[in-house]
């Protein structure tokens, strides 16, 4: 295996599967769903093999692949993966998969088209995580956006064209920053004796730059990444597209889109520019306390039941940027496990209304009520997904919060117990949403007559179930991949200063000097 481009073969699987669509004649439906699943799910068993050769003992990258793609600029095919991106690359296969299974009844018109999008989205977004050089991610980064326009603008709701163009010209607007920012540390770094124009991520890491430099980079990254994130005040993108996109674009949006921005900042802007990190750690710690408190208020006062879920979103993703911002093993692990719950647990939450929406054509909570005695096996997996999605003990999303408010709790008690009112406030939102669906007065007499869930359905839904119950139960063969990794990521985060102290000793220093925003040479 270890002289097989495993990495490529899982990138570009997918891409092999829009080839062979596209030889099948478009009234061929059956077909045409049948090769496309079979591809998703050819690419998540062979995505397996990273992890069962994953070694937990090194820290960098594994994997590697190198090619010369455009050398006289310094430009690389370079992939790999470490702890950090390996179970993305996992959540991503995992997940695609199910969008296509679950999309099998709900799209009926230019069916050929949809699942060349949705595996034209599977390979940008593979690439994203797996790429090393900054070029090649910015391509995937930039590339993925058009077939998630097309799923939106094509196959979404009645204003979708807006929820579409908004969603791109958001991530595009934050993705032009970036490149300026590319080519100025490709530059820089050529700059500087003993070192060479590169765009290669490994050797830009290191790069000394001063104080003033790395705070305009780190911005400019910064706002690329908490766009997609997306992070309060760069969240208006967000309830528009869910609203409008069809149910296995929400999946695919909530479950892996909006992890590229969290990624980008454990992959690019911490270990990149370090003083600028500690420097803006307090900032971004309050801009993700107010998502966290903000998503969940409004979640609170939503008529619908897929904008809900939208905005749960906001709130969830800034426990993970709290997490990463805390500067600490235990946070940063939870950070990361926190993506891969957040992927799953929103990702079936969407699955469900998605279902119930293609029964009643309606996602207005008002017109719900007593579905628990005509659907009780579907309340039954909504209640699971909503206990894991509030992080009842036992289940997948109690471990992530835990590891990032008992993180967080150890270098500022503030911050983390602010936080702590969002799992309270979610608790509320979510209990009552489930209250008036299943339990509430029945709204329309057509409810007492939906059928349950069908065999495809529980196909759907019972995999994402059996691994929200695994990870509360025995979280370690998610945990051990990211430990080396993390170890190493906080100690470029601190070498900076010249300090060895551990990463308990660099997040202090951060929580401690960052809270003035000093602009210095």
């Amino acid at each position: 295996m270890s002289d097989l481009p495993i990495i490529s073969i899982v990138t570009f699987l997918p891409l092999v599967g829009v080839l062979v669509l596209l030889l099948v004649k478009r009234e061929n439906e059956a077909s045409l769903k049948r090769l496309a699943l079979g591809t998703s799910l050819l690419t998540f068993l062979v995505s397996l093999l990273l992890y069962r050769g994953f070694r937990l003992d090194v820290p960098g990258m594994q994997f590697e692949e190198r090619a010369a793609w455009i050398p006289q600029f310094g430009v690389e095919y370079h992939v790999g993966v470490d702890g950090i991106s390996l179970l993305l690359v996992l959540l991503t296969t995992f997940l695609s998969a199910i969008a296509i299974l679950s999309s099998s009844s709900a799209i009926a018109t230019s069916v050929k088209e949809y699942l060349i999008c949705m595996l034209l989205l599977e390979t940008g977004m593979l690439g994203v995580f797996v790429a090393l050089d900054l070029i090649l991610f910015y391509v995937f980064w930039e590339g993925m956006l058009i077939p998630m326009y097309f799923l939106i603008g094509v196959w979404g709701g009645p204003r979708r064209i807006y929820a579409a163009v908004k969603f791109f010209l958001y991530t595009m607007a934050g993705g032009v920053l970036m490149l300026v920012a590319i080519i100025a540390l490709y530059t820089l770094n050529g700059a500087q004796p003993g070192r060479e124009y590169t765009f290669d991520l490994l050797r830009l890491t290191g790069l000394q730059l001063p104080v003033t430099t790395q705070l305009w980079l780190f911005l400019a990254f910064a706002v690329a990444f908490a766009i997609k994130v997306p992070m309060f005040p760069f969240h208006t993108w967000l309830p528009d597209a869910h609203v409008e996109a069809p149910t296995a674009a929400s999946v695919i949006l909530a479950g892996v889109l909006l992890k590229m921005g969290t990624y980008g900042f454990l992959r690019f802007a911490l270990p990149l520019f370090p003083d600028a990190t500690r420097t803006f750690t307090p900032l971004l710690s309050w801009l993700a306390i107010i998502g966290i408190l903000y998503g969940a208020l409004v979640s609170m006062v939503q008529p619908d039941l897929k904008k809900l879920v939208a905005y749960s979103s906001v709130s969830h993703l800034g426990f993970v940027m709290l997490g990463i911002f805390a500067l600490t093993e235990q946070a940063v692990a939870g950070a990361i496990l926190q993506m891969i719950n957040h992927g799953l647990s929103t990702g079936a939450l969407f699955l469900l209304v998605g279902m119930v929406y293609e029964r009643r054509h309606t996602r207005m909570i008002q017109e719900f009520g007593g579905l628990a005695r005509t659907l009780p096996v579907f309340t039954a997996a909504f209640l699971i997904v909503t206990l894991s999605s509030i992080g009842l003990p036992g289940l997948n999303g109690f471990v992530g919060e835990f590891l990032i408010l008992a993180g967080t709790f150890r270098v500022n008690v503030l911050y983390a117990s602010l936080a702590t009112l969002g799992i309270i406030l979610a608790a509320l939102y979510m209990l009552w949403m489930f209250e008036r669906v299943m339990f509430g007065p029945v709204a329309h007499d057509e409810n007492r007559r939906l059928p349950d869930l069908t065999a495809r359905e529980l196909a759907v839904l019972v995999p994402v179930i059996v691994l929200i119950v695994w990870i509360g139960v025995n979280p370690q063969p998610f945990l051990r991949p990211t430990e080396a990794s993390v170890k190493q990521l906080l100690v470029q985060v601190g070498a900076a200063q010249g300090t060895g102290d551990g990463a308990e000793g660099t997040a202090h220093r951060a929580w401690g000097t960052g809270r003035k925003l000093r602009i210095a040479g």
